[in-house]
């Protein structure tokens, strides 16, 4: 459910703006933004359209996020920054691969509250895996390669590599895509399995199977390296 429309923001921002309407008033703009961007495109969106409907002024985009790039930057990352903070800590050394797949995992699982803005969030970023953005390029840099290359270091320690090779990046690929996929196709889902994702404690169940299918894959992995070793 999105938050209750904000007060237009002034020309001219208080030096000390109240916390709330702050963060109402930007939270609006990326939620009623992600629609338009992910219909229209970057180009083809209008800031003037996104400020009415987010109920704000058009000095709104250049106060909150310096222009219009900044506003899609911020779109862009607001679903890998929960996602990112739904799984944190997944890579703490004492964690048993079990119990960090499990953290890893389950967010990828978990659906939105707001499913009109999970299915526009996909078709944003369904868009840009067709046509990516120099901005898209620059998020997925900043937000994402950083989680990635700590999922590697876990899948490094837990089947034996000395170092982060493409074997390992093709693992962390695989189990990744096996969960993500629960993001993007889950209206396939429900056409193909009805009532898997709507069955009593589902979001459970799934995780459990994807969980114990990484820790095969990650046992896969262990017993090739083991036998190039032995070669």
């Amino acid at each position: 459910m999105h938050p209750s429309p904000s007060p237009s923001v002034a020309q001219d921002a208080p030096v000390e703006p109240d916390v709330q309407r702050v963060l109402t008033a930007r939270d609006q703009l990326v939620l009623h933004a992600t629609p338009i961007f992910a219909n229209k495109g970057f180009a083809g969106a209008s800031t003037r359209e996104i400020c009415d409907a987010a109920g704000v002024n058009l000095s709104a985009i250049r106060y909150y996020f310096g222009d219009k790039a900044g506003l899609y930057r911020a779109v862009l990352e607001r679903p890998i920054g929960e996602m990112t903070a739904a799984f944190a800590g997944f890579d703490a050394a004492h964690l048993s691969l079990e119990q960090a797949l499990r953290i890893l995992l389950r967010p990828f699982v978990d659906s939105n509250d707001d499913d009109a803005l999970e299915a526009q969030t996909m078709r944003l970023y369904l868009r840009e895996m067709i046509e990516p953005s120099e901005i898209f390029r620059e998020v997925v840099g900043r937000a994402v390669v950083p989680s990635h290359m700590a999922m590697c270091e876990v899948l490094a320690r837990h089947s034996g590599a000395a170092q982060i090779d493409d074997e390992i990046h093709q693992l962390a690929f695989a189990l990744v895509a096996m969960a993500h996929d629960y993001c993007m196709s889950r209206e396939f889902m429900k056409m193909l399995a009805p009532g898997m994702l709507d069955r009593p404690n589902a979001t459970t169940h799934i995780v459990d199977r994807l969980v114990d299918y990484g820790i095969a894959l990650v046992s896969a992995e262990q017993q090739r390296r083991a036998r190039t070793a032995g070669n």
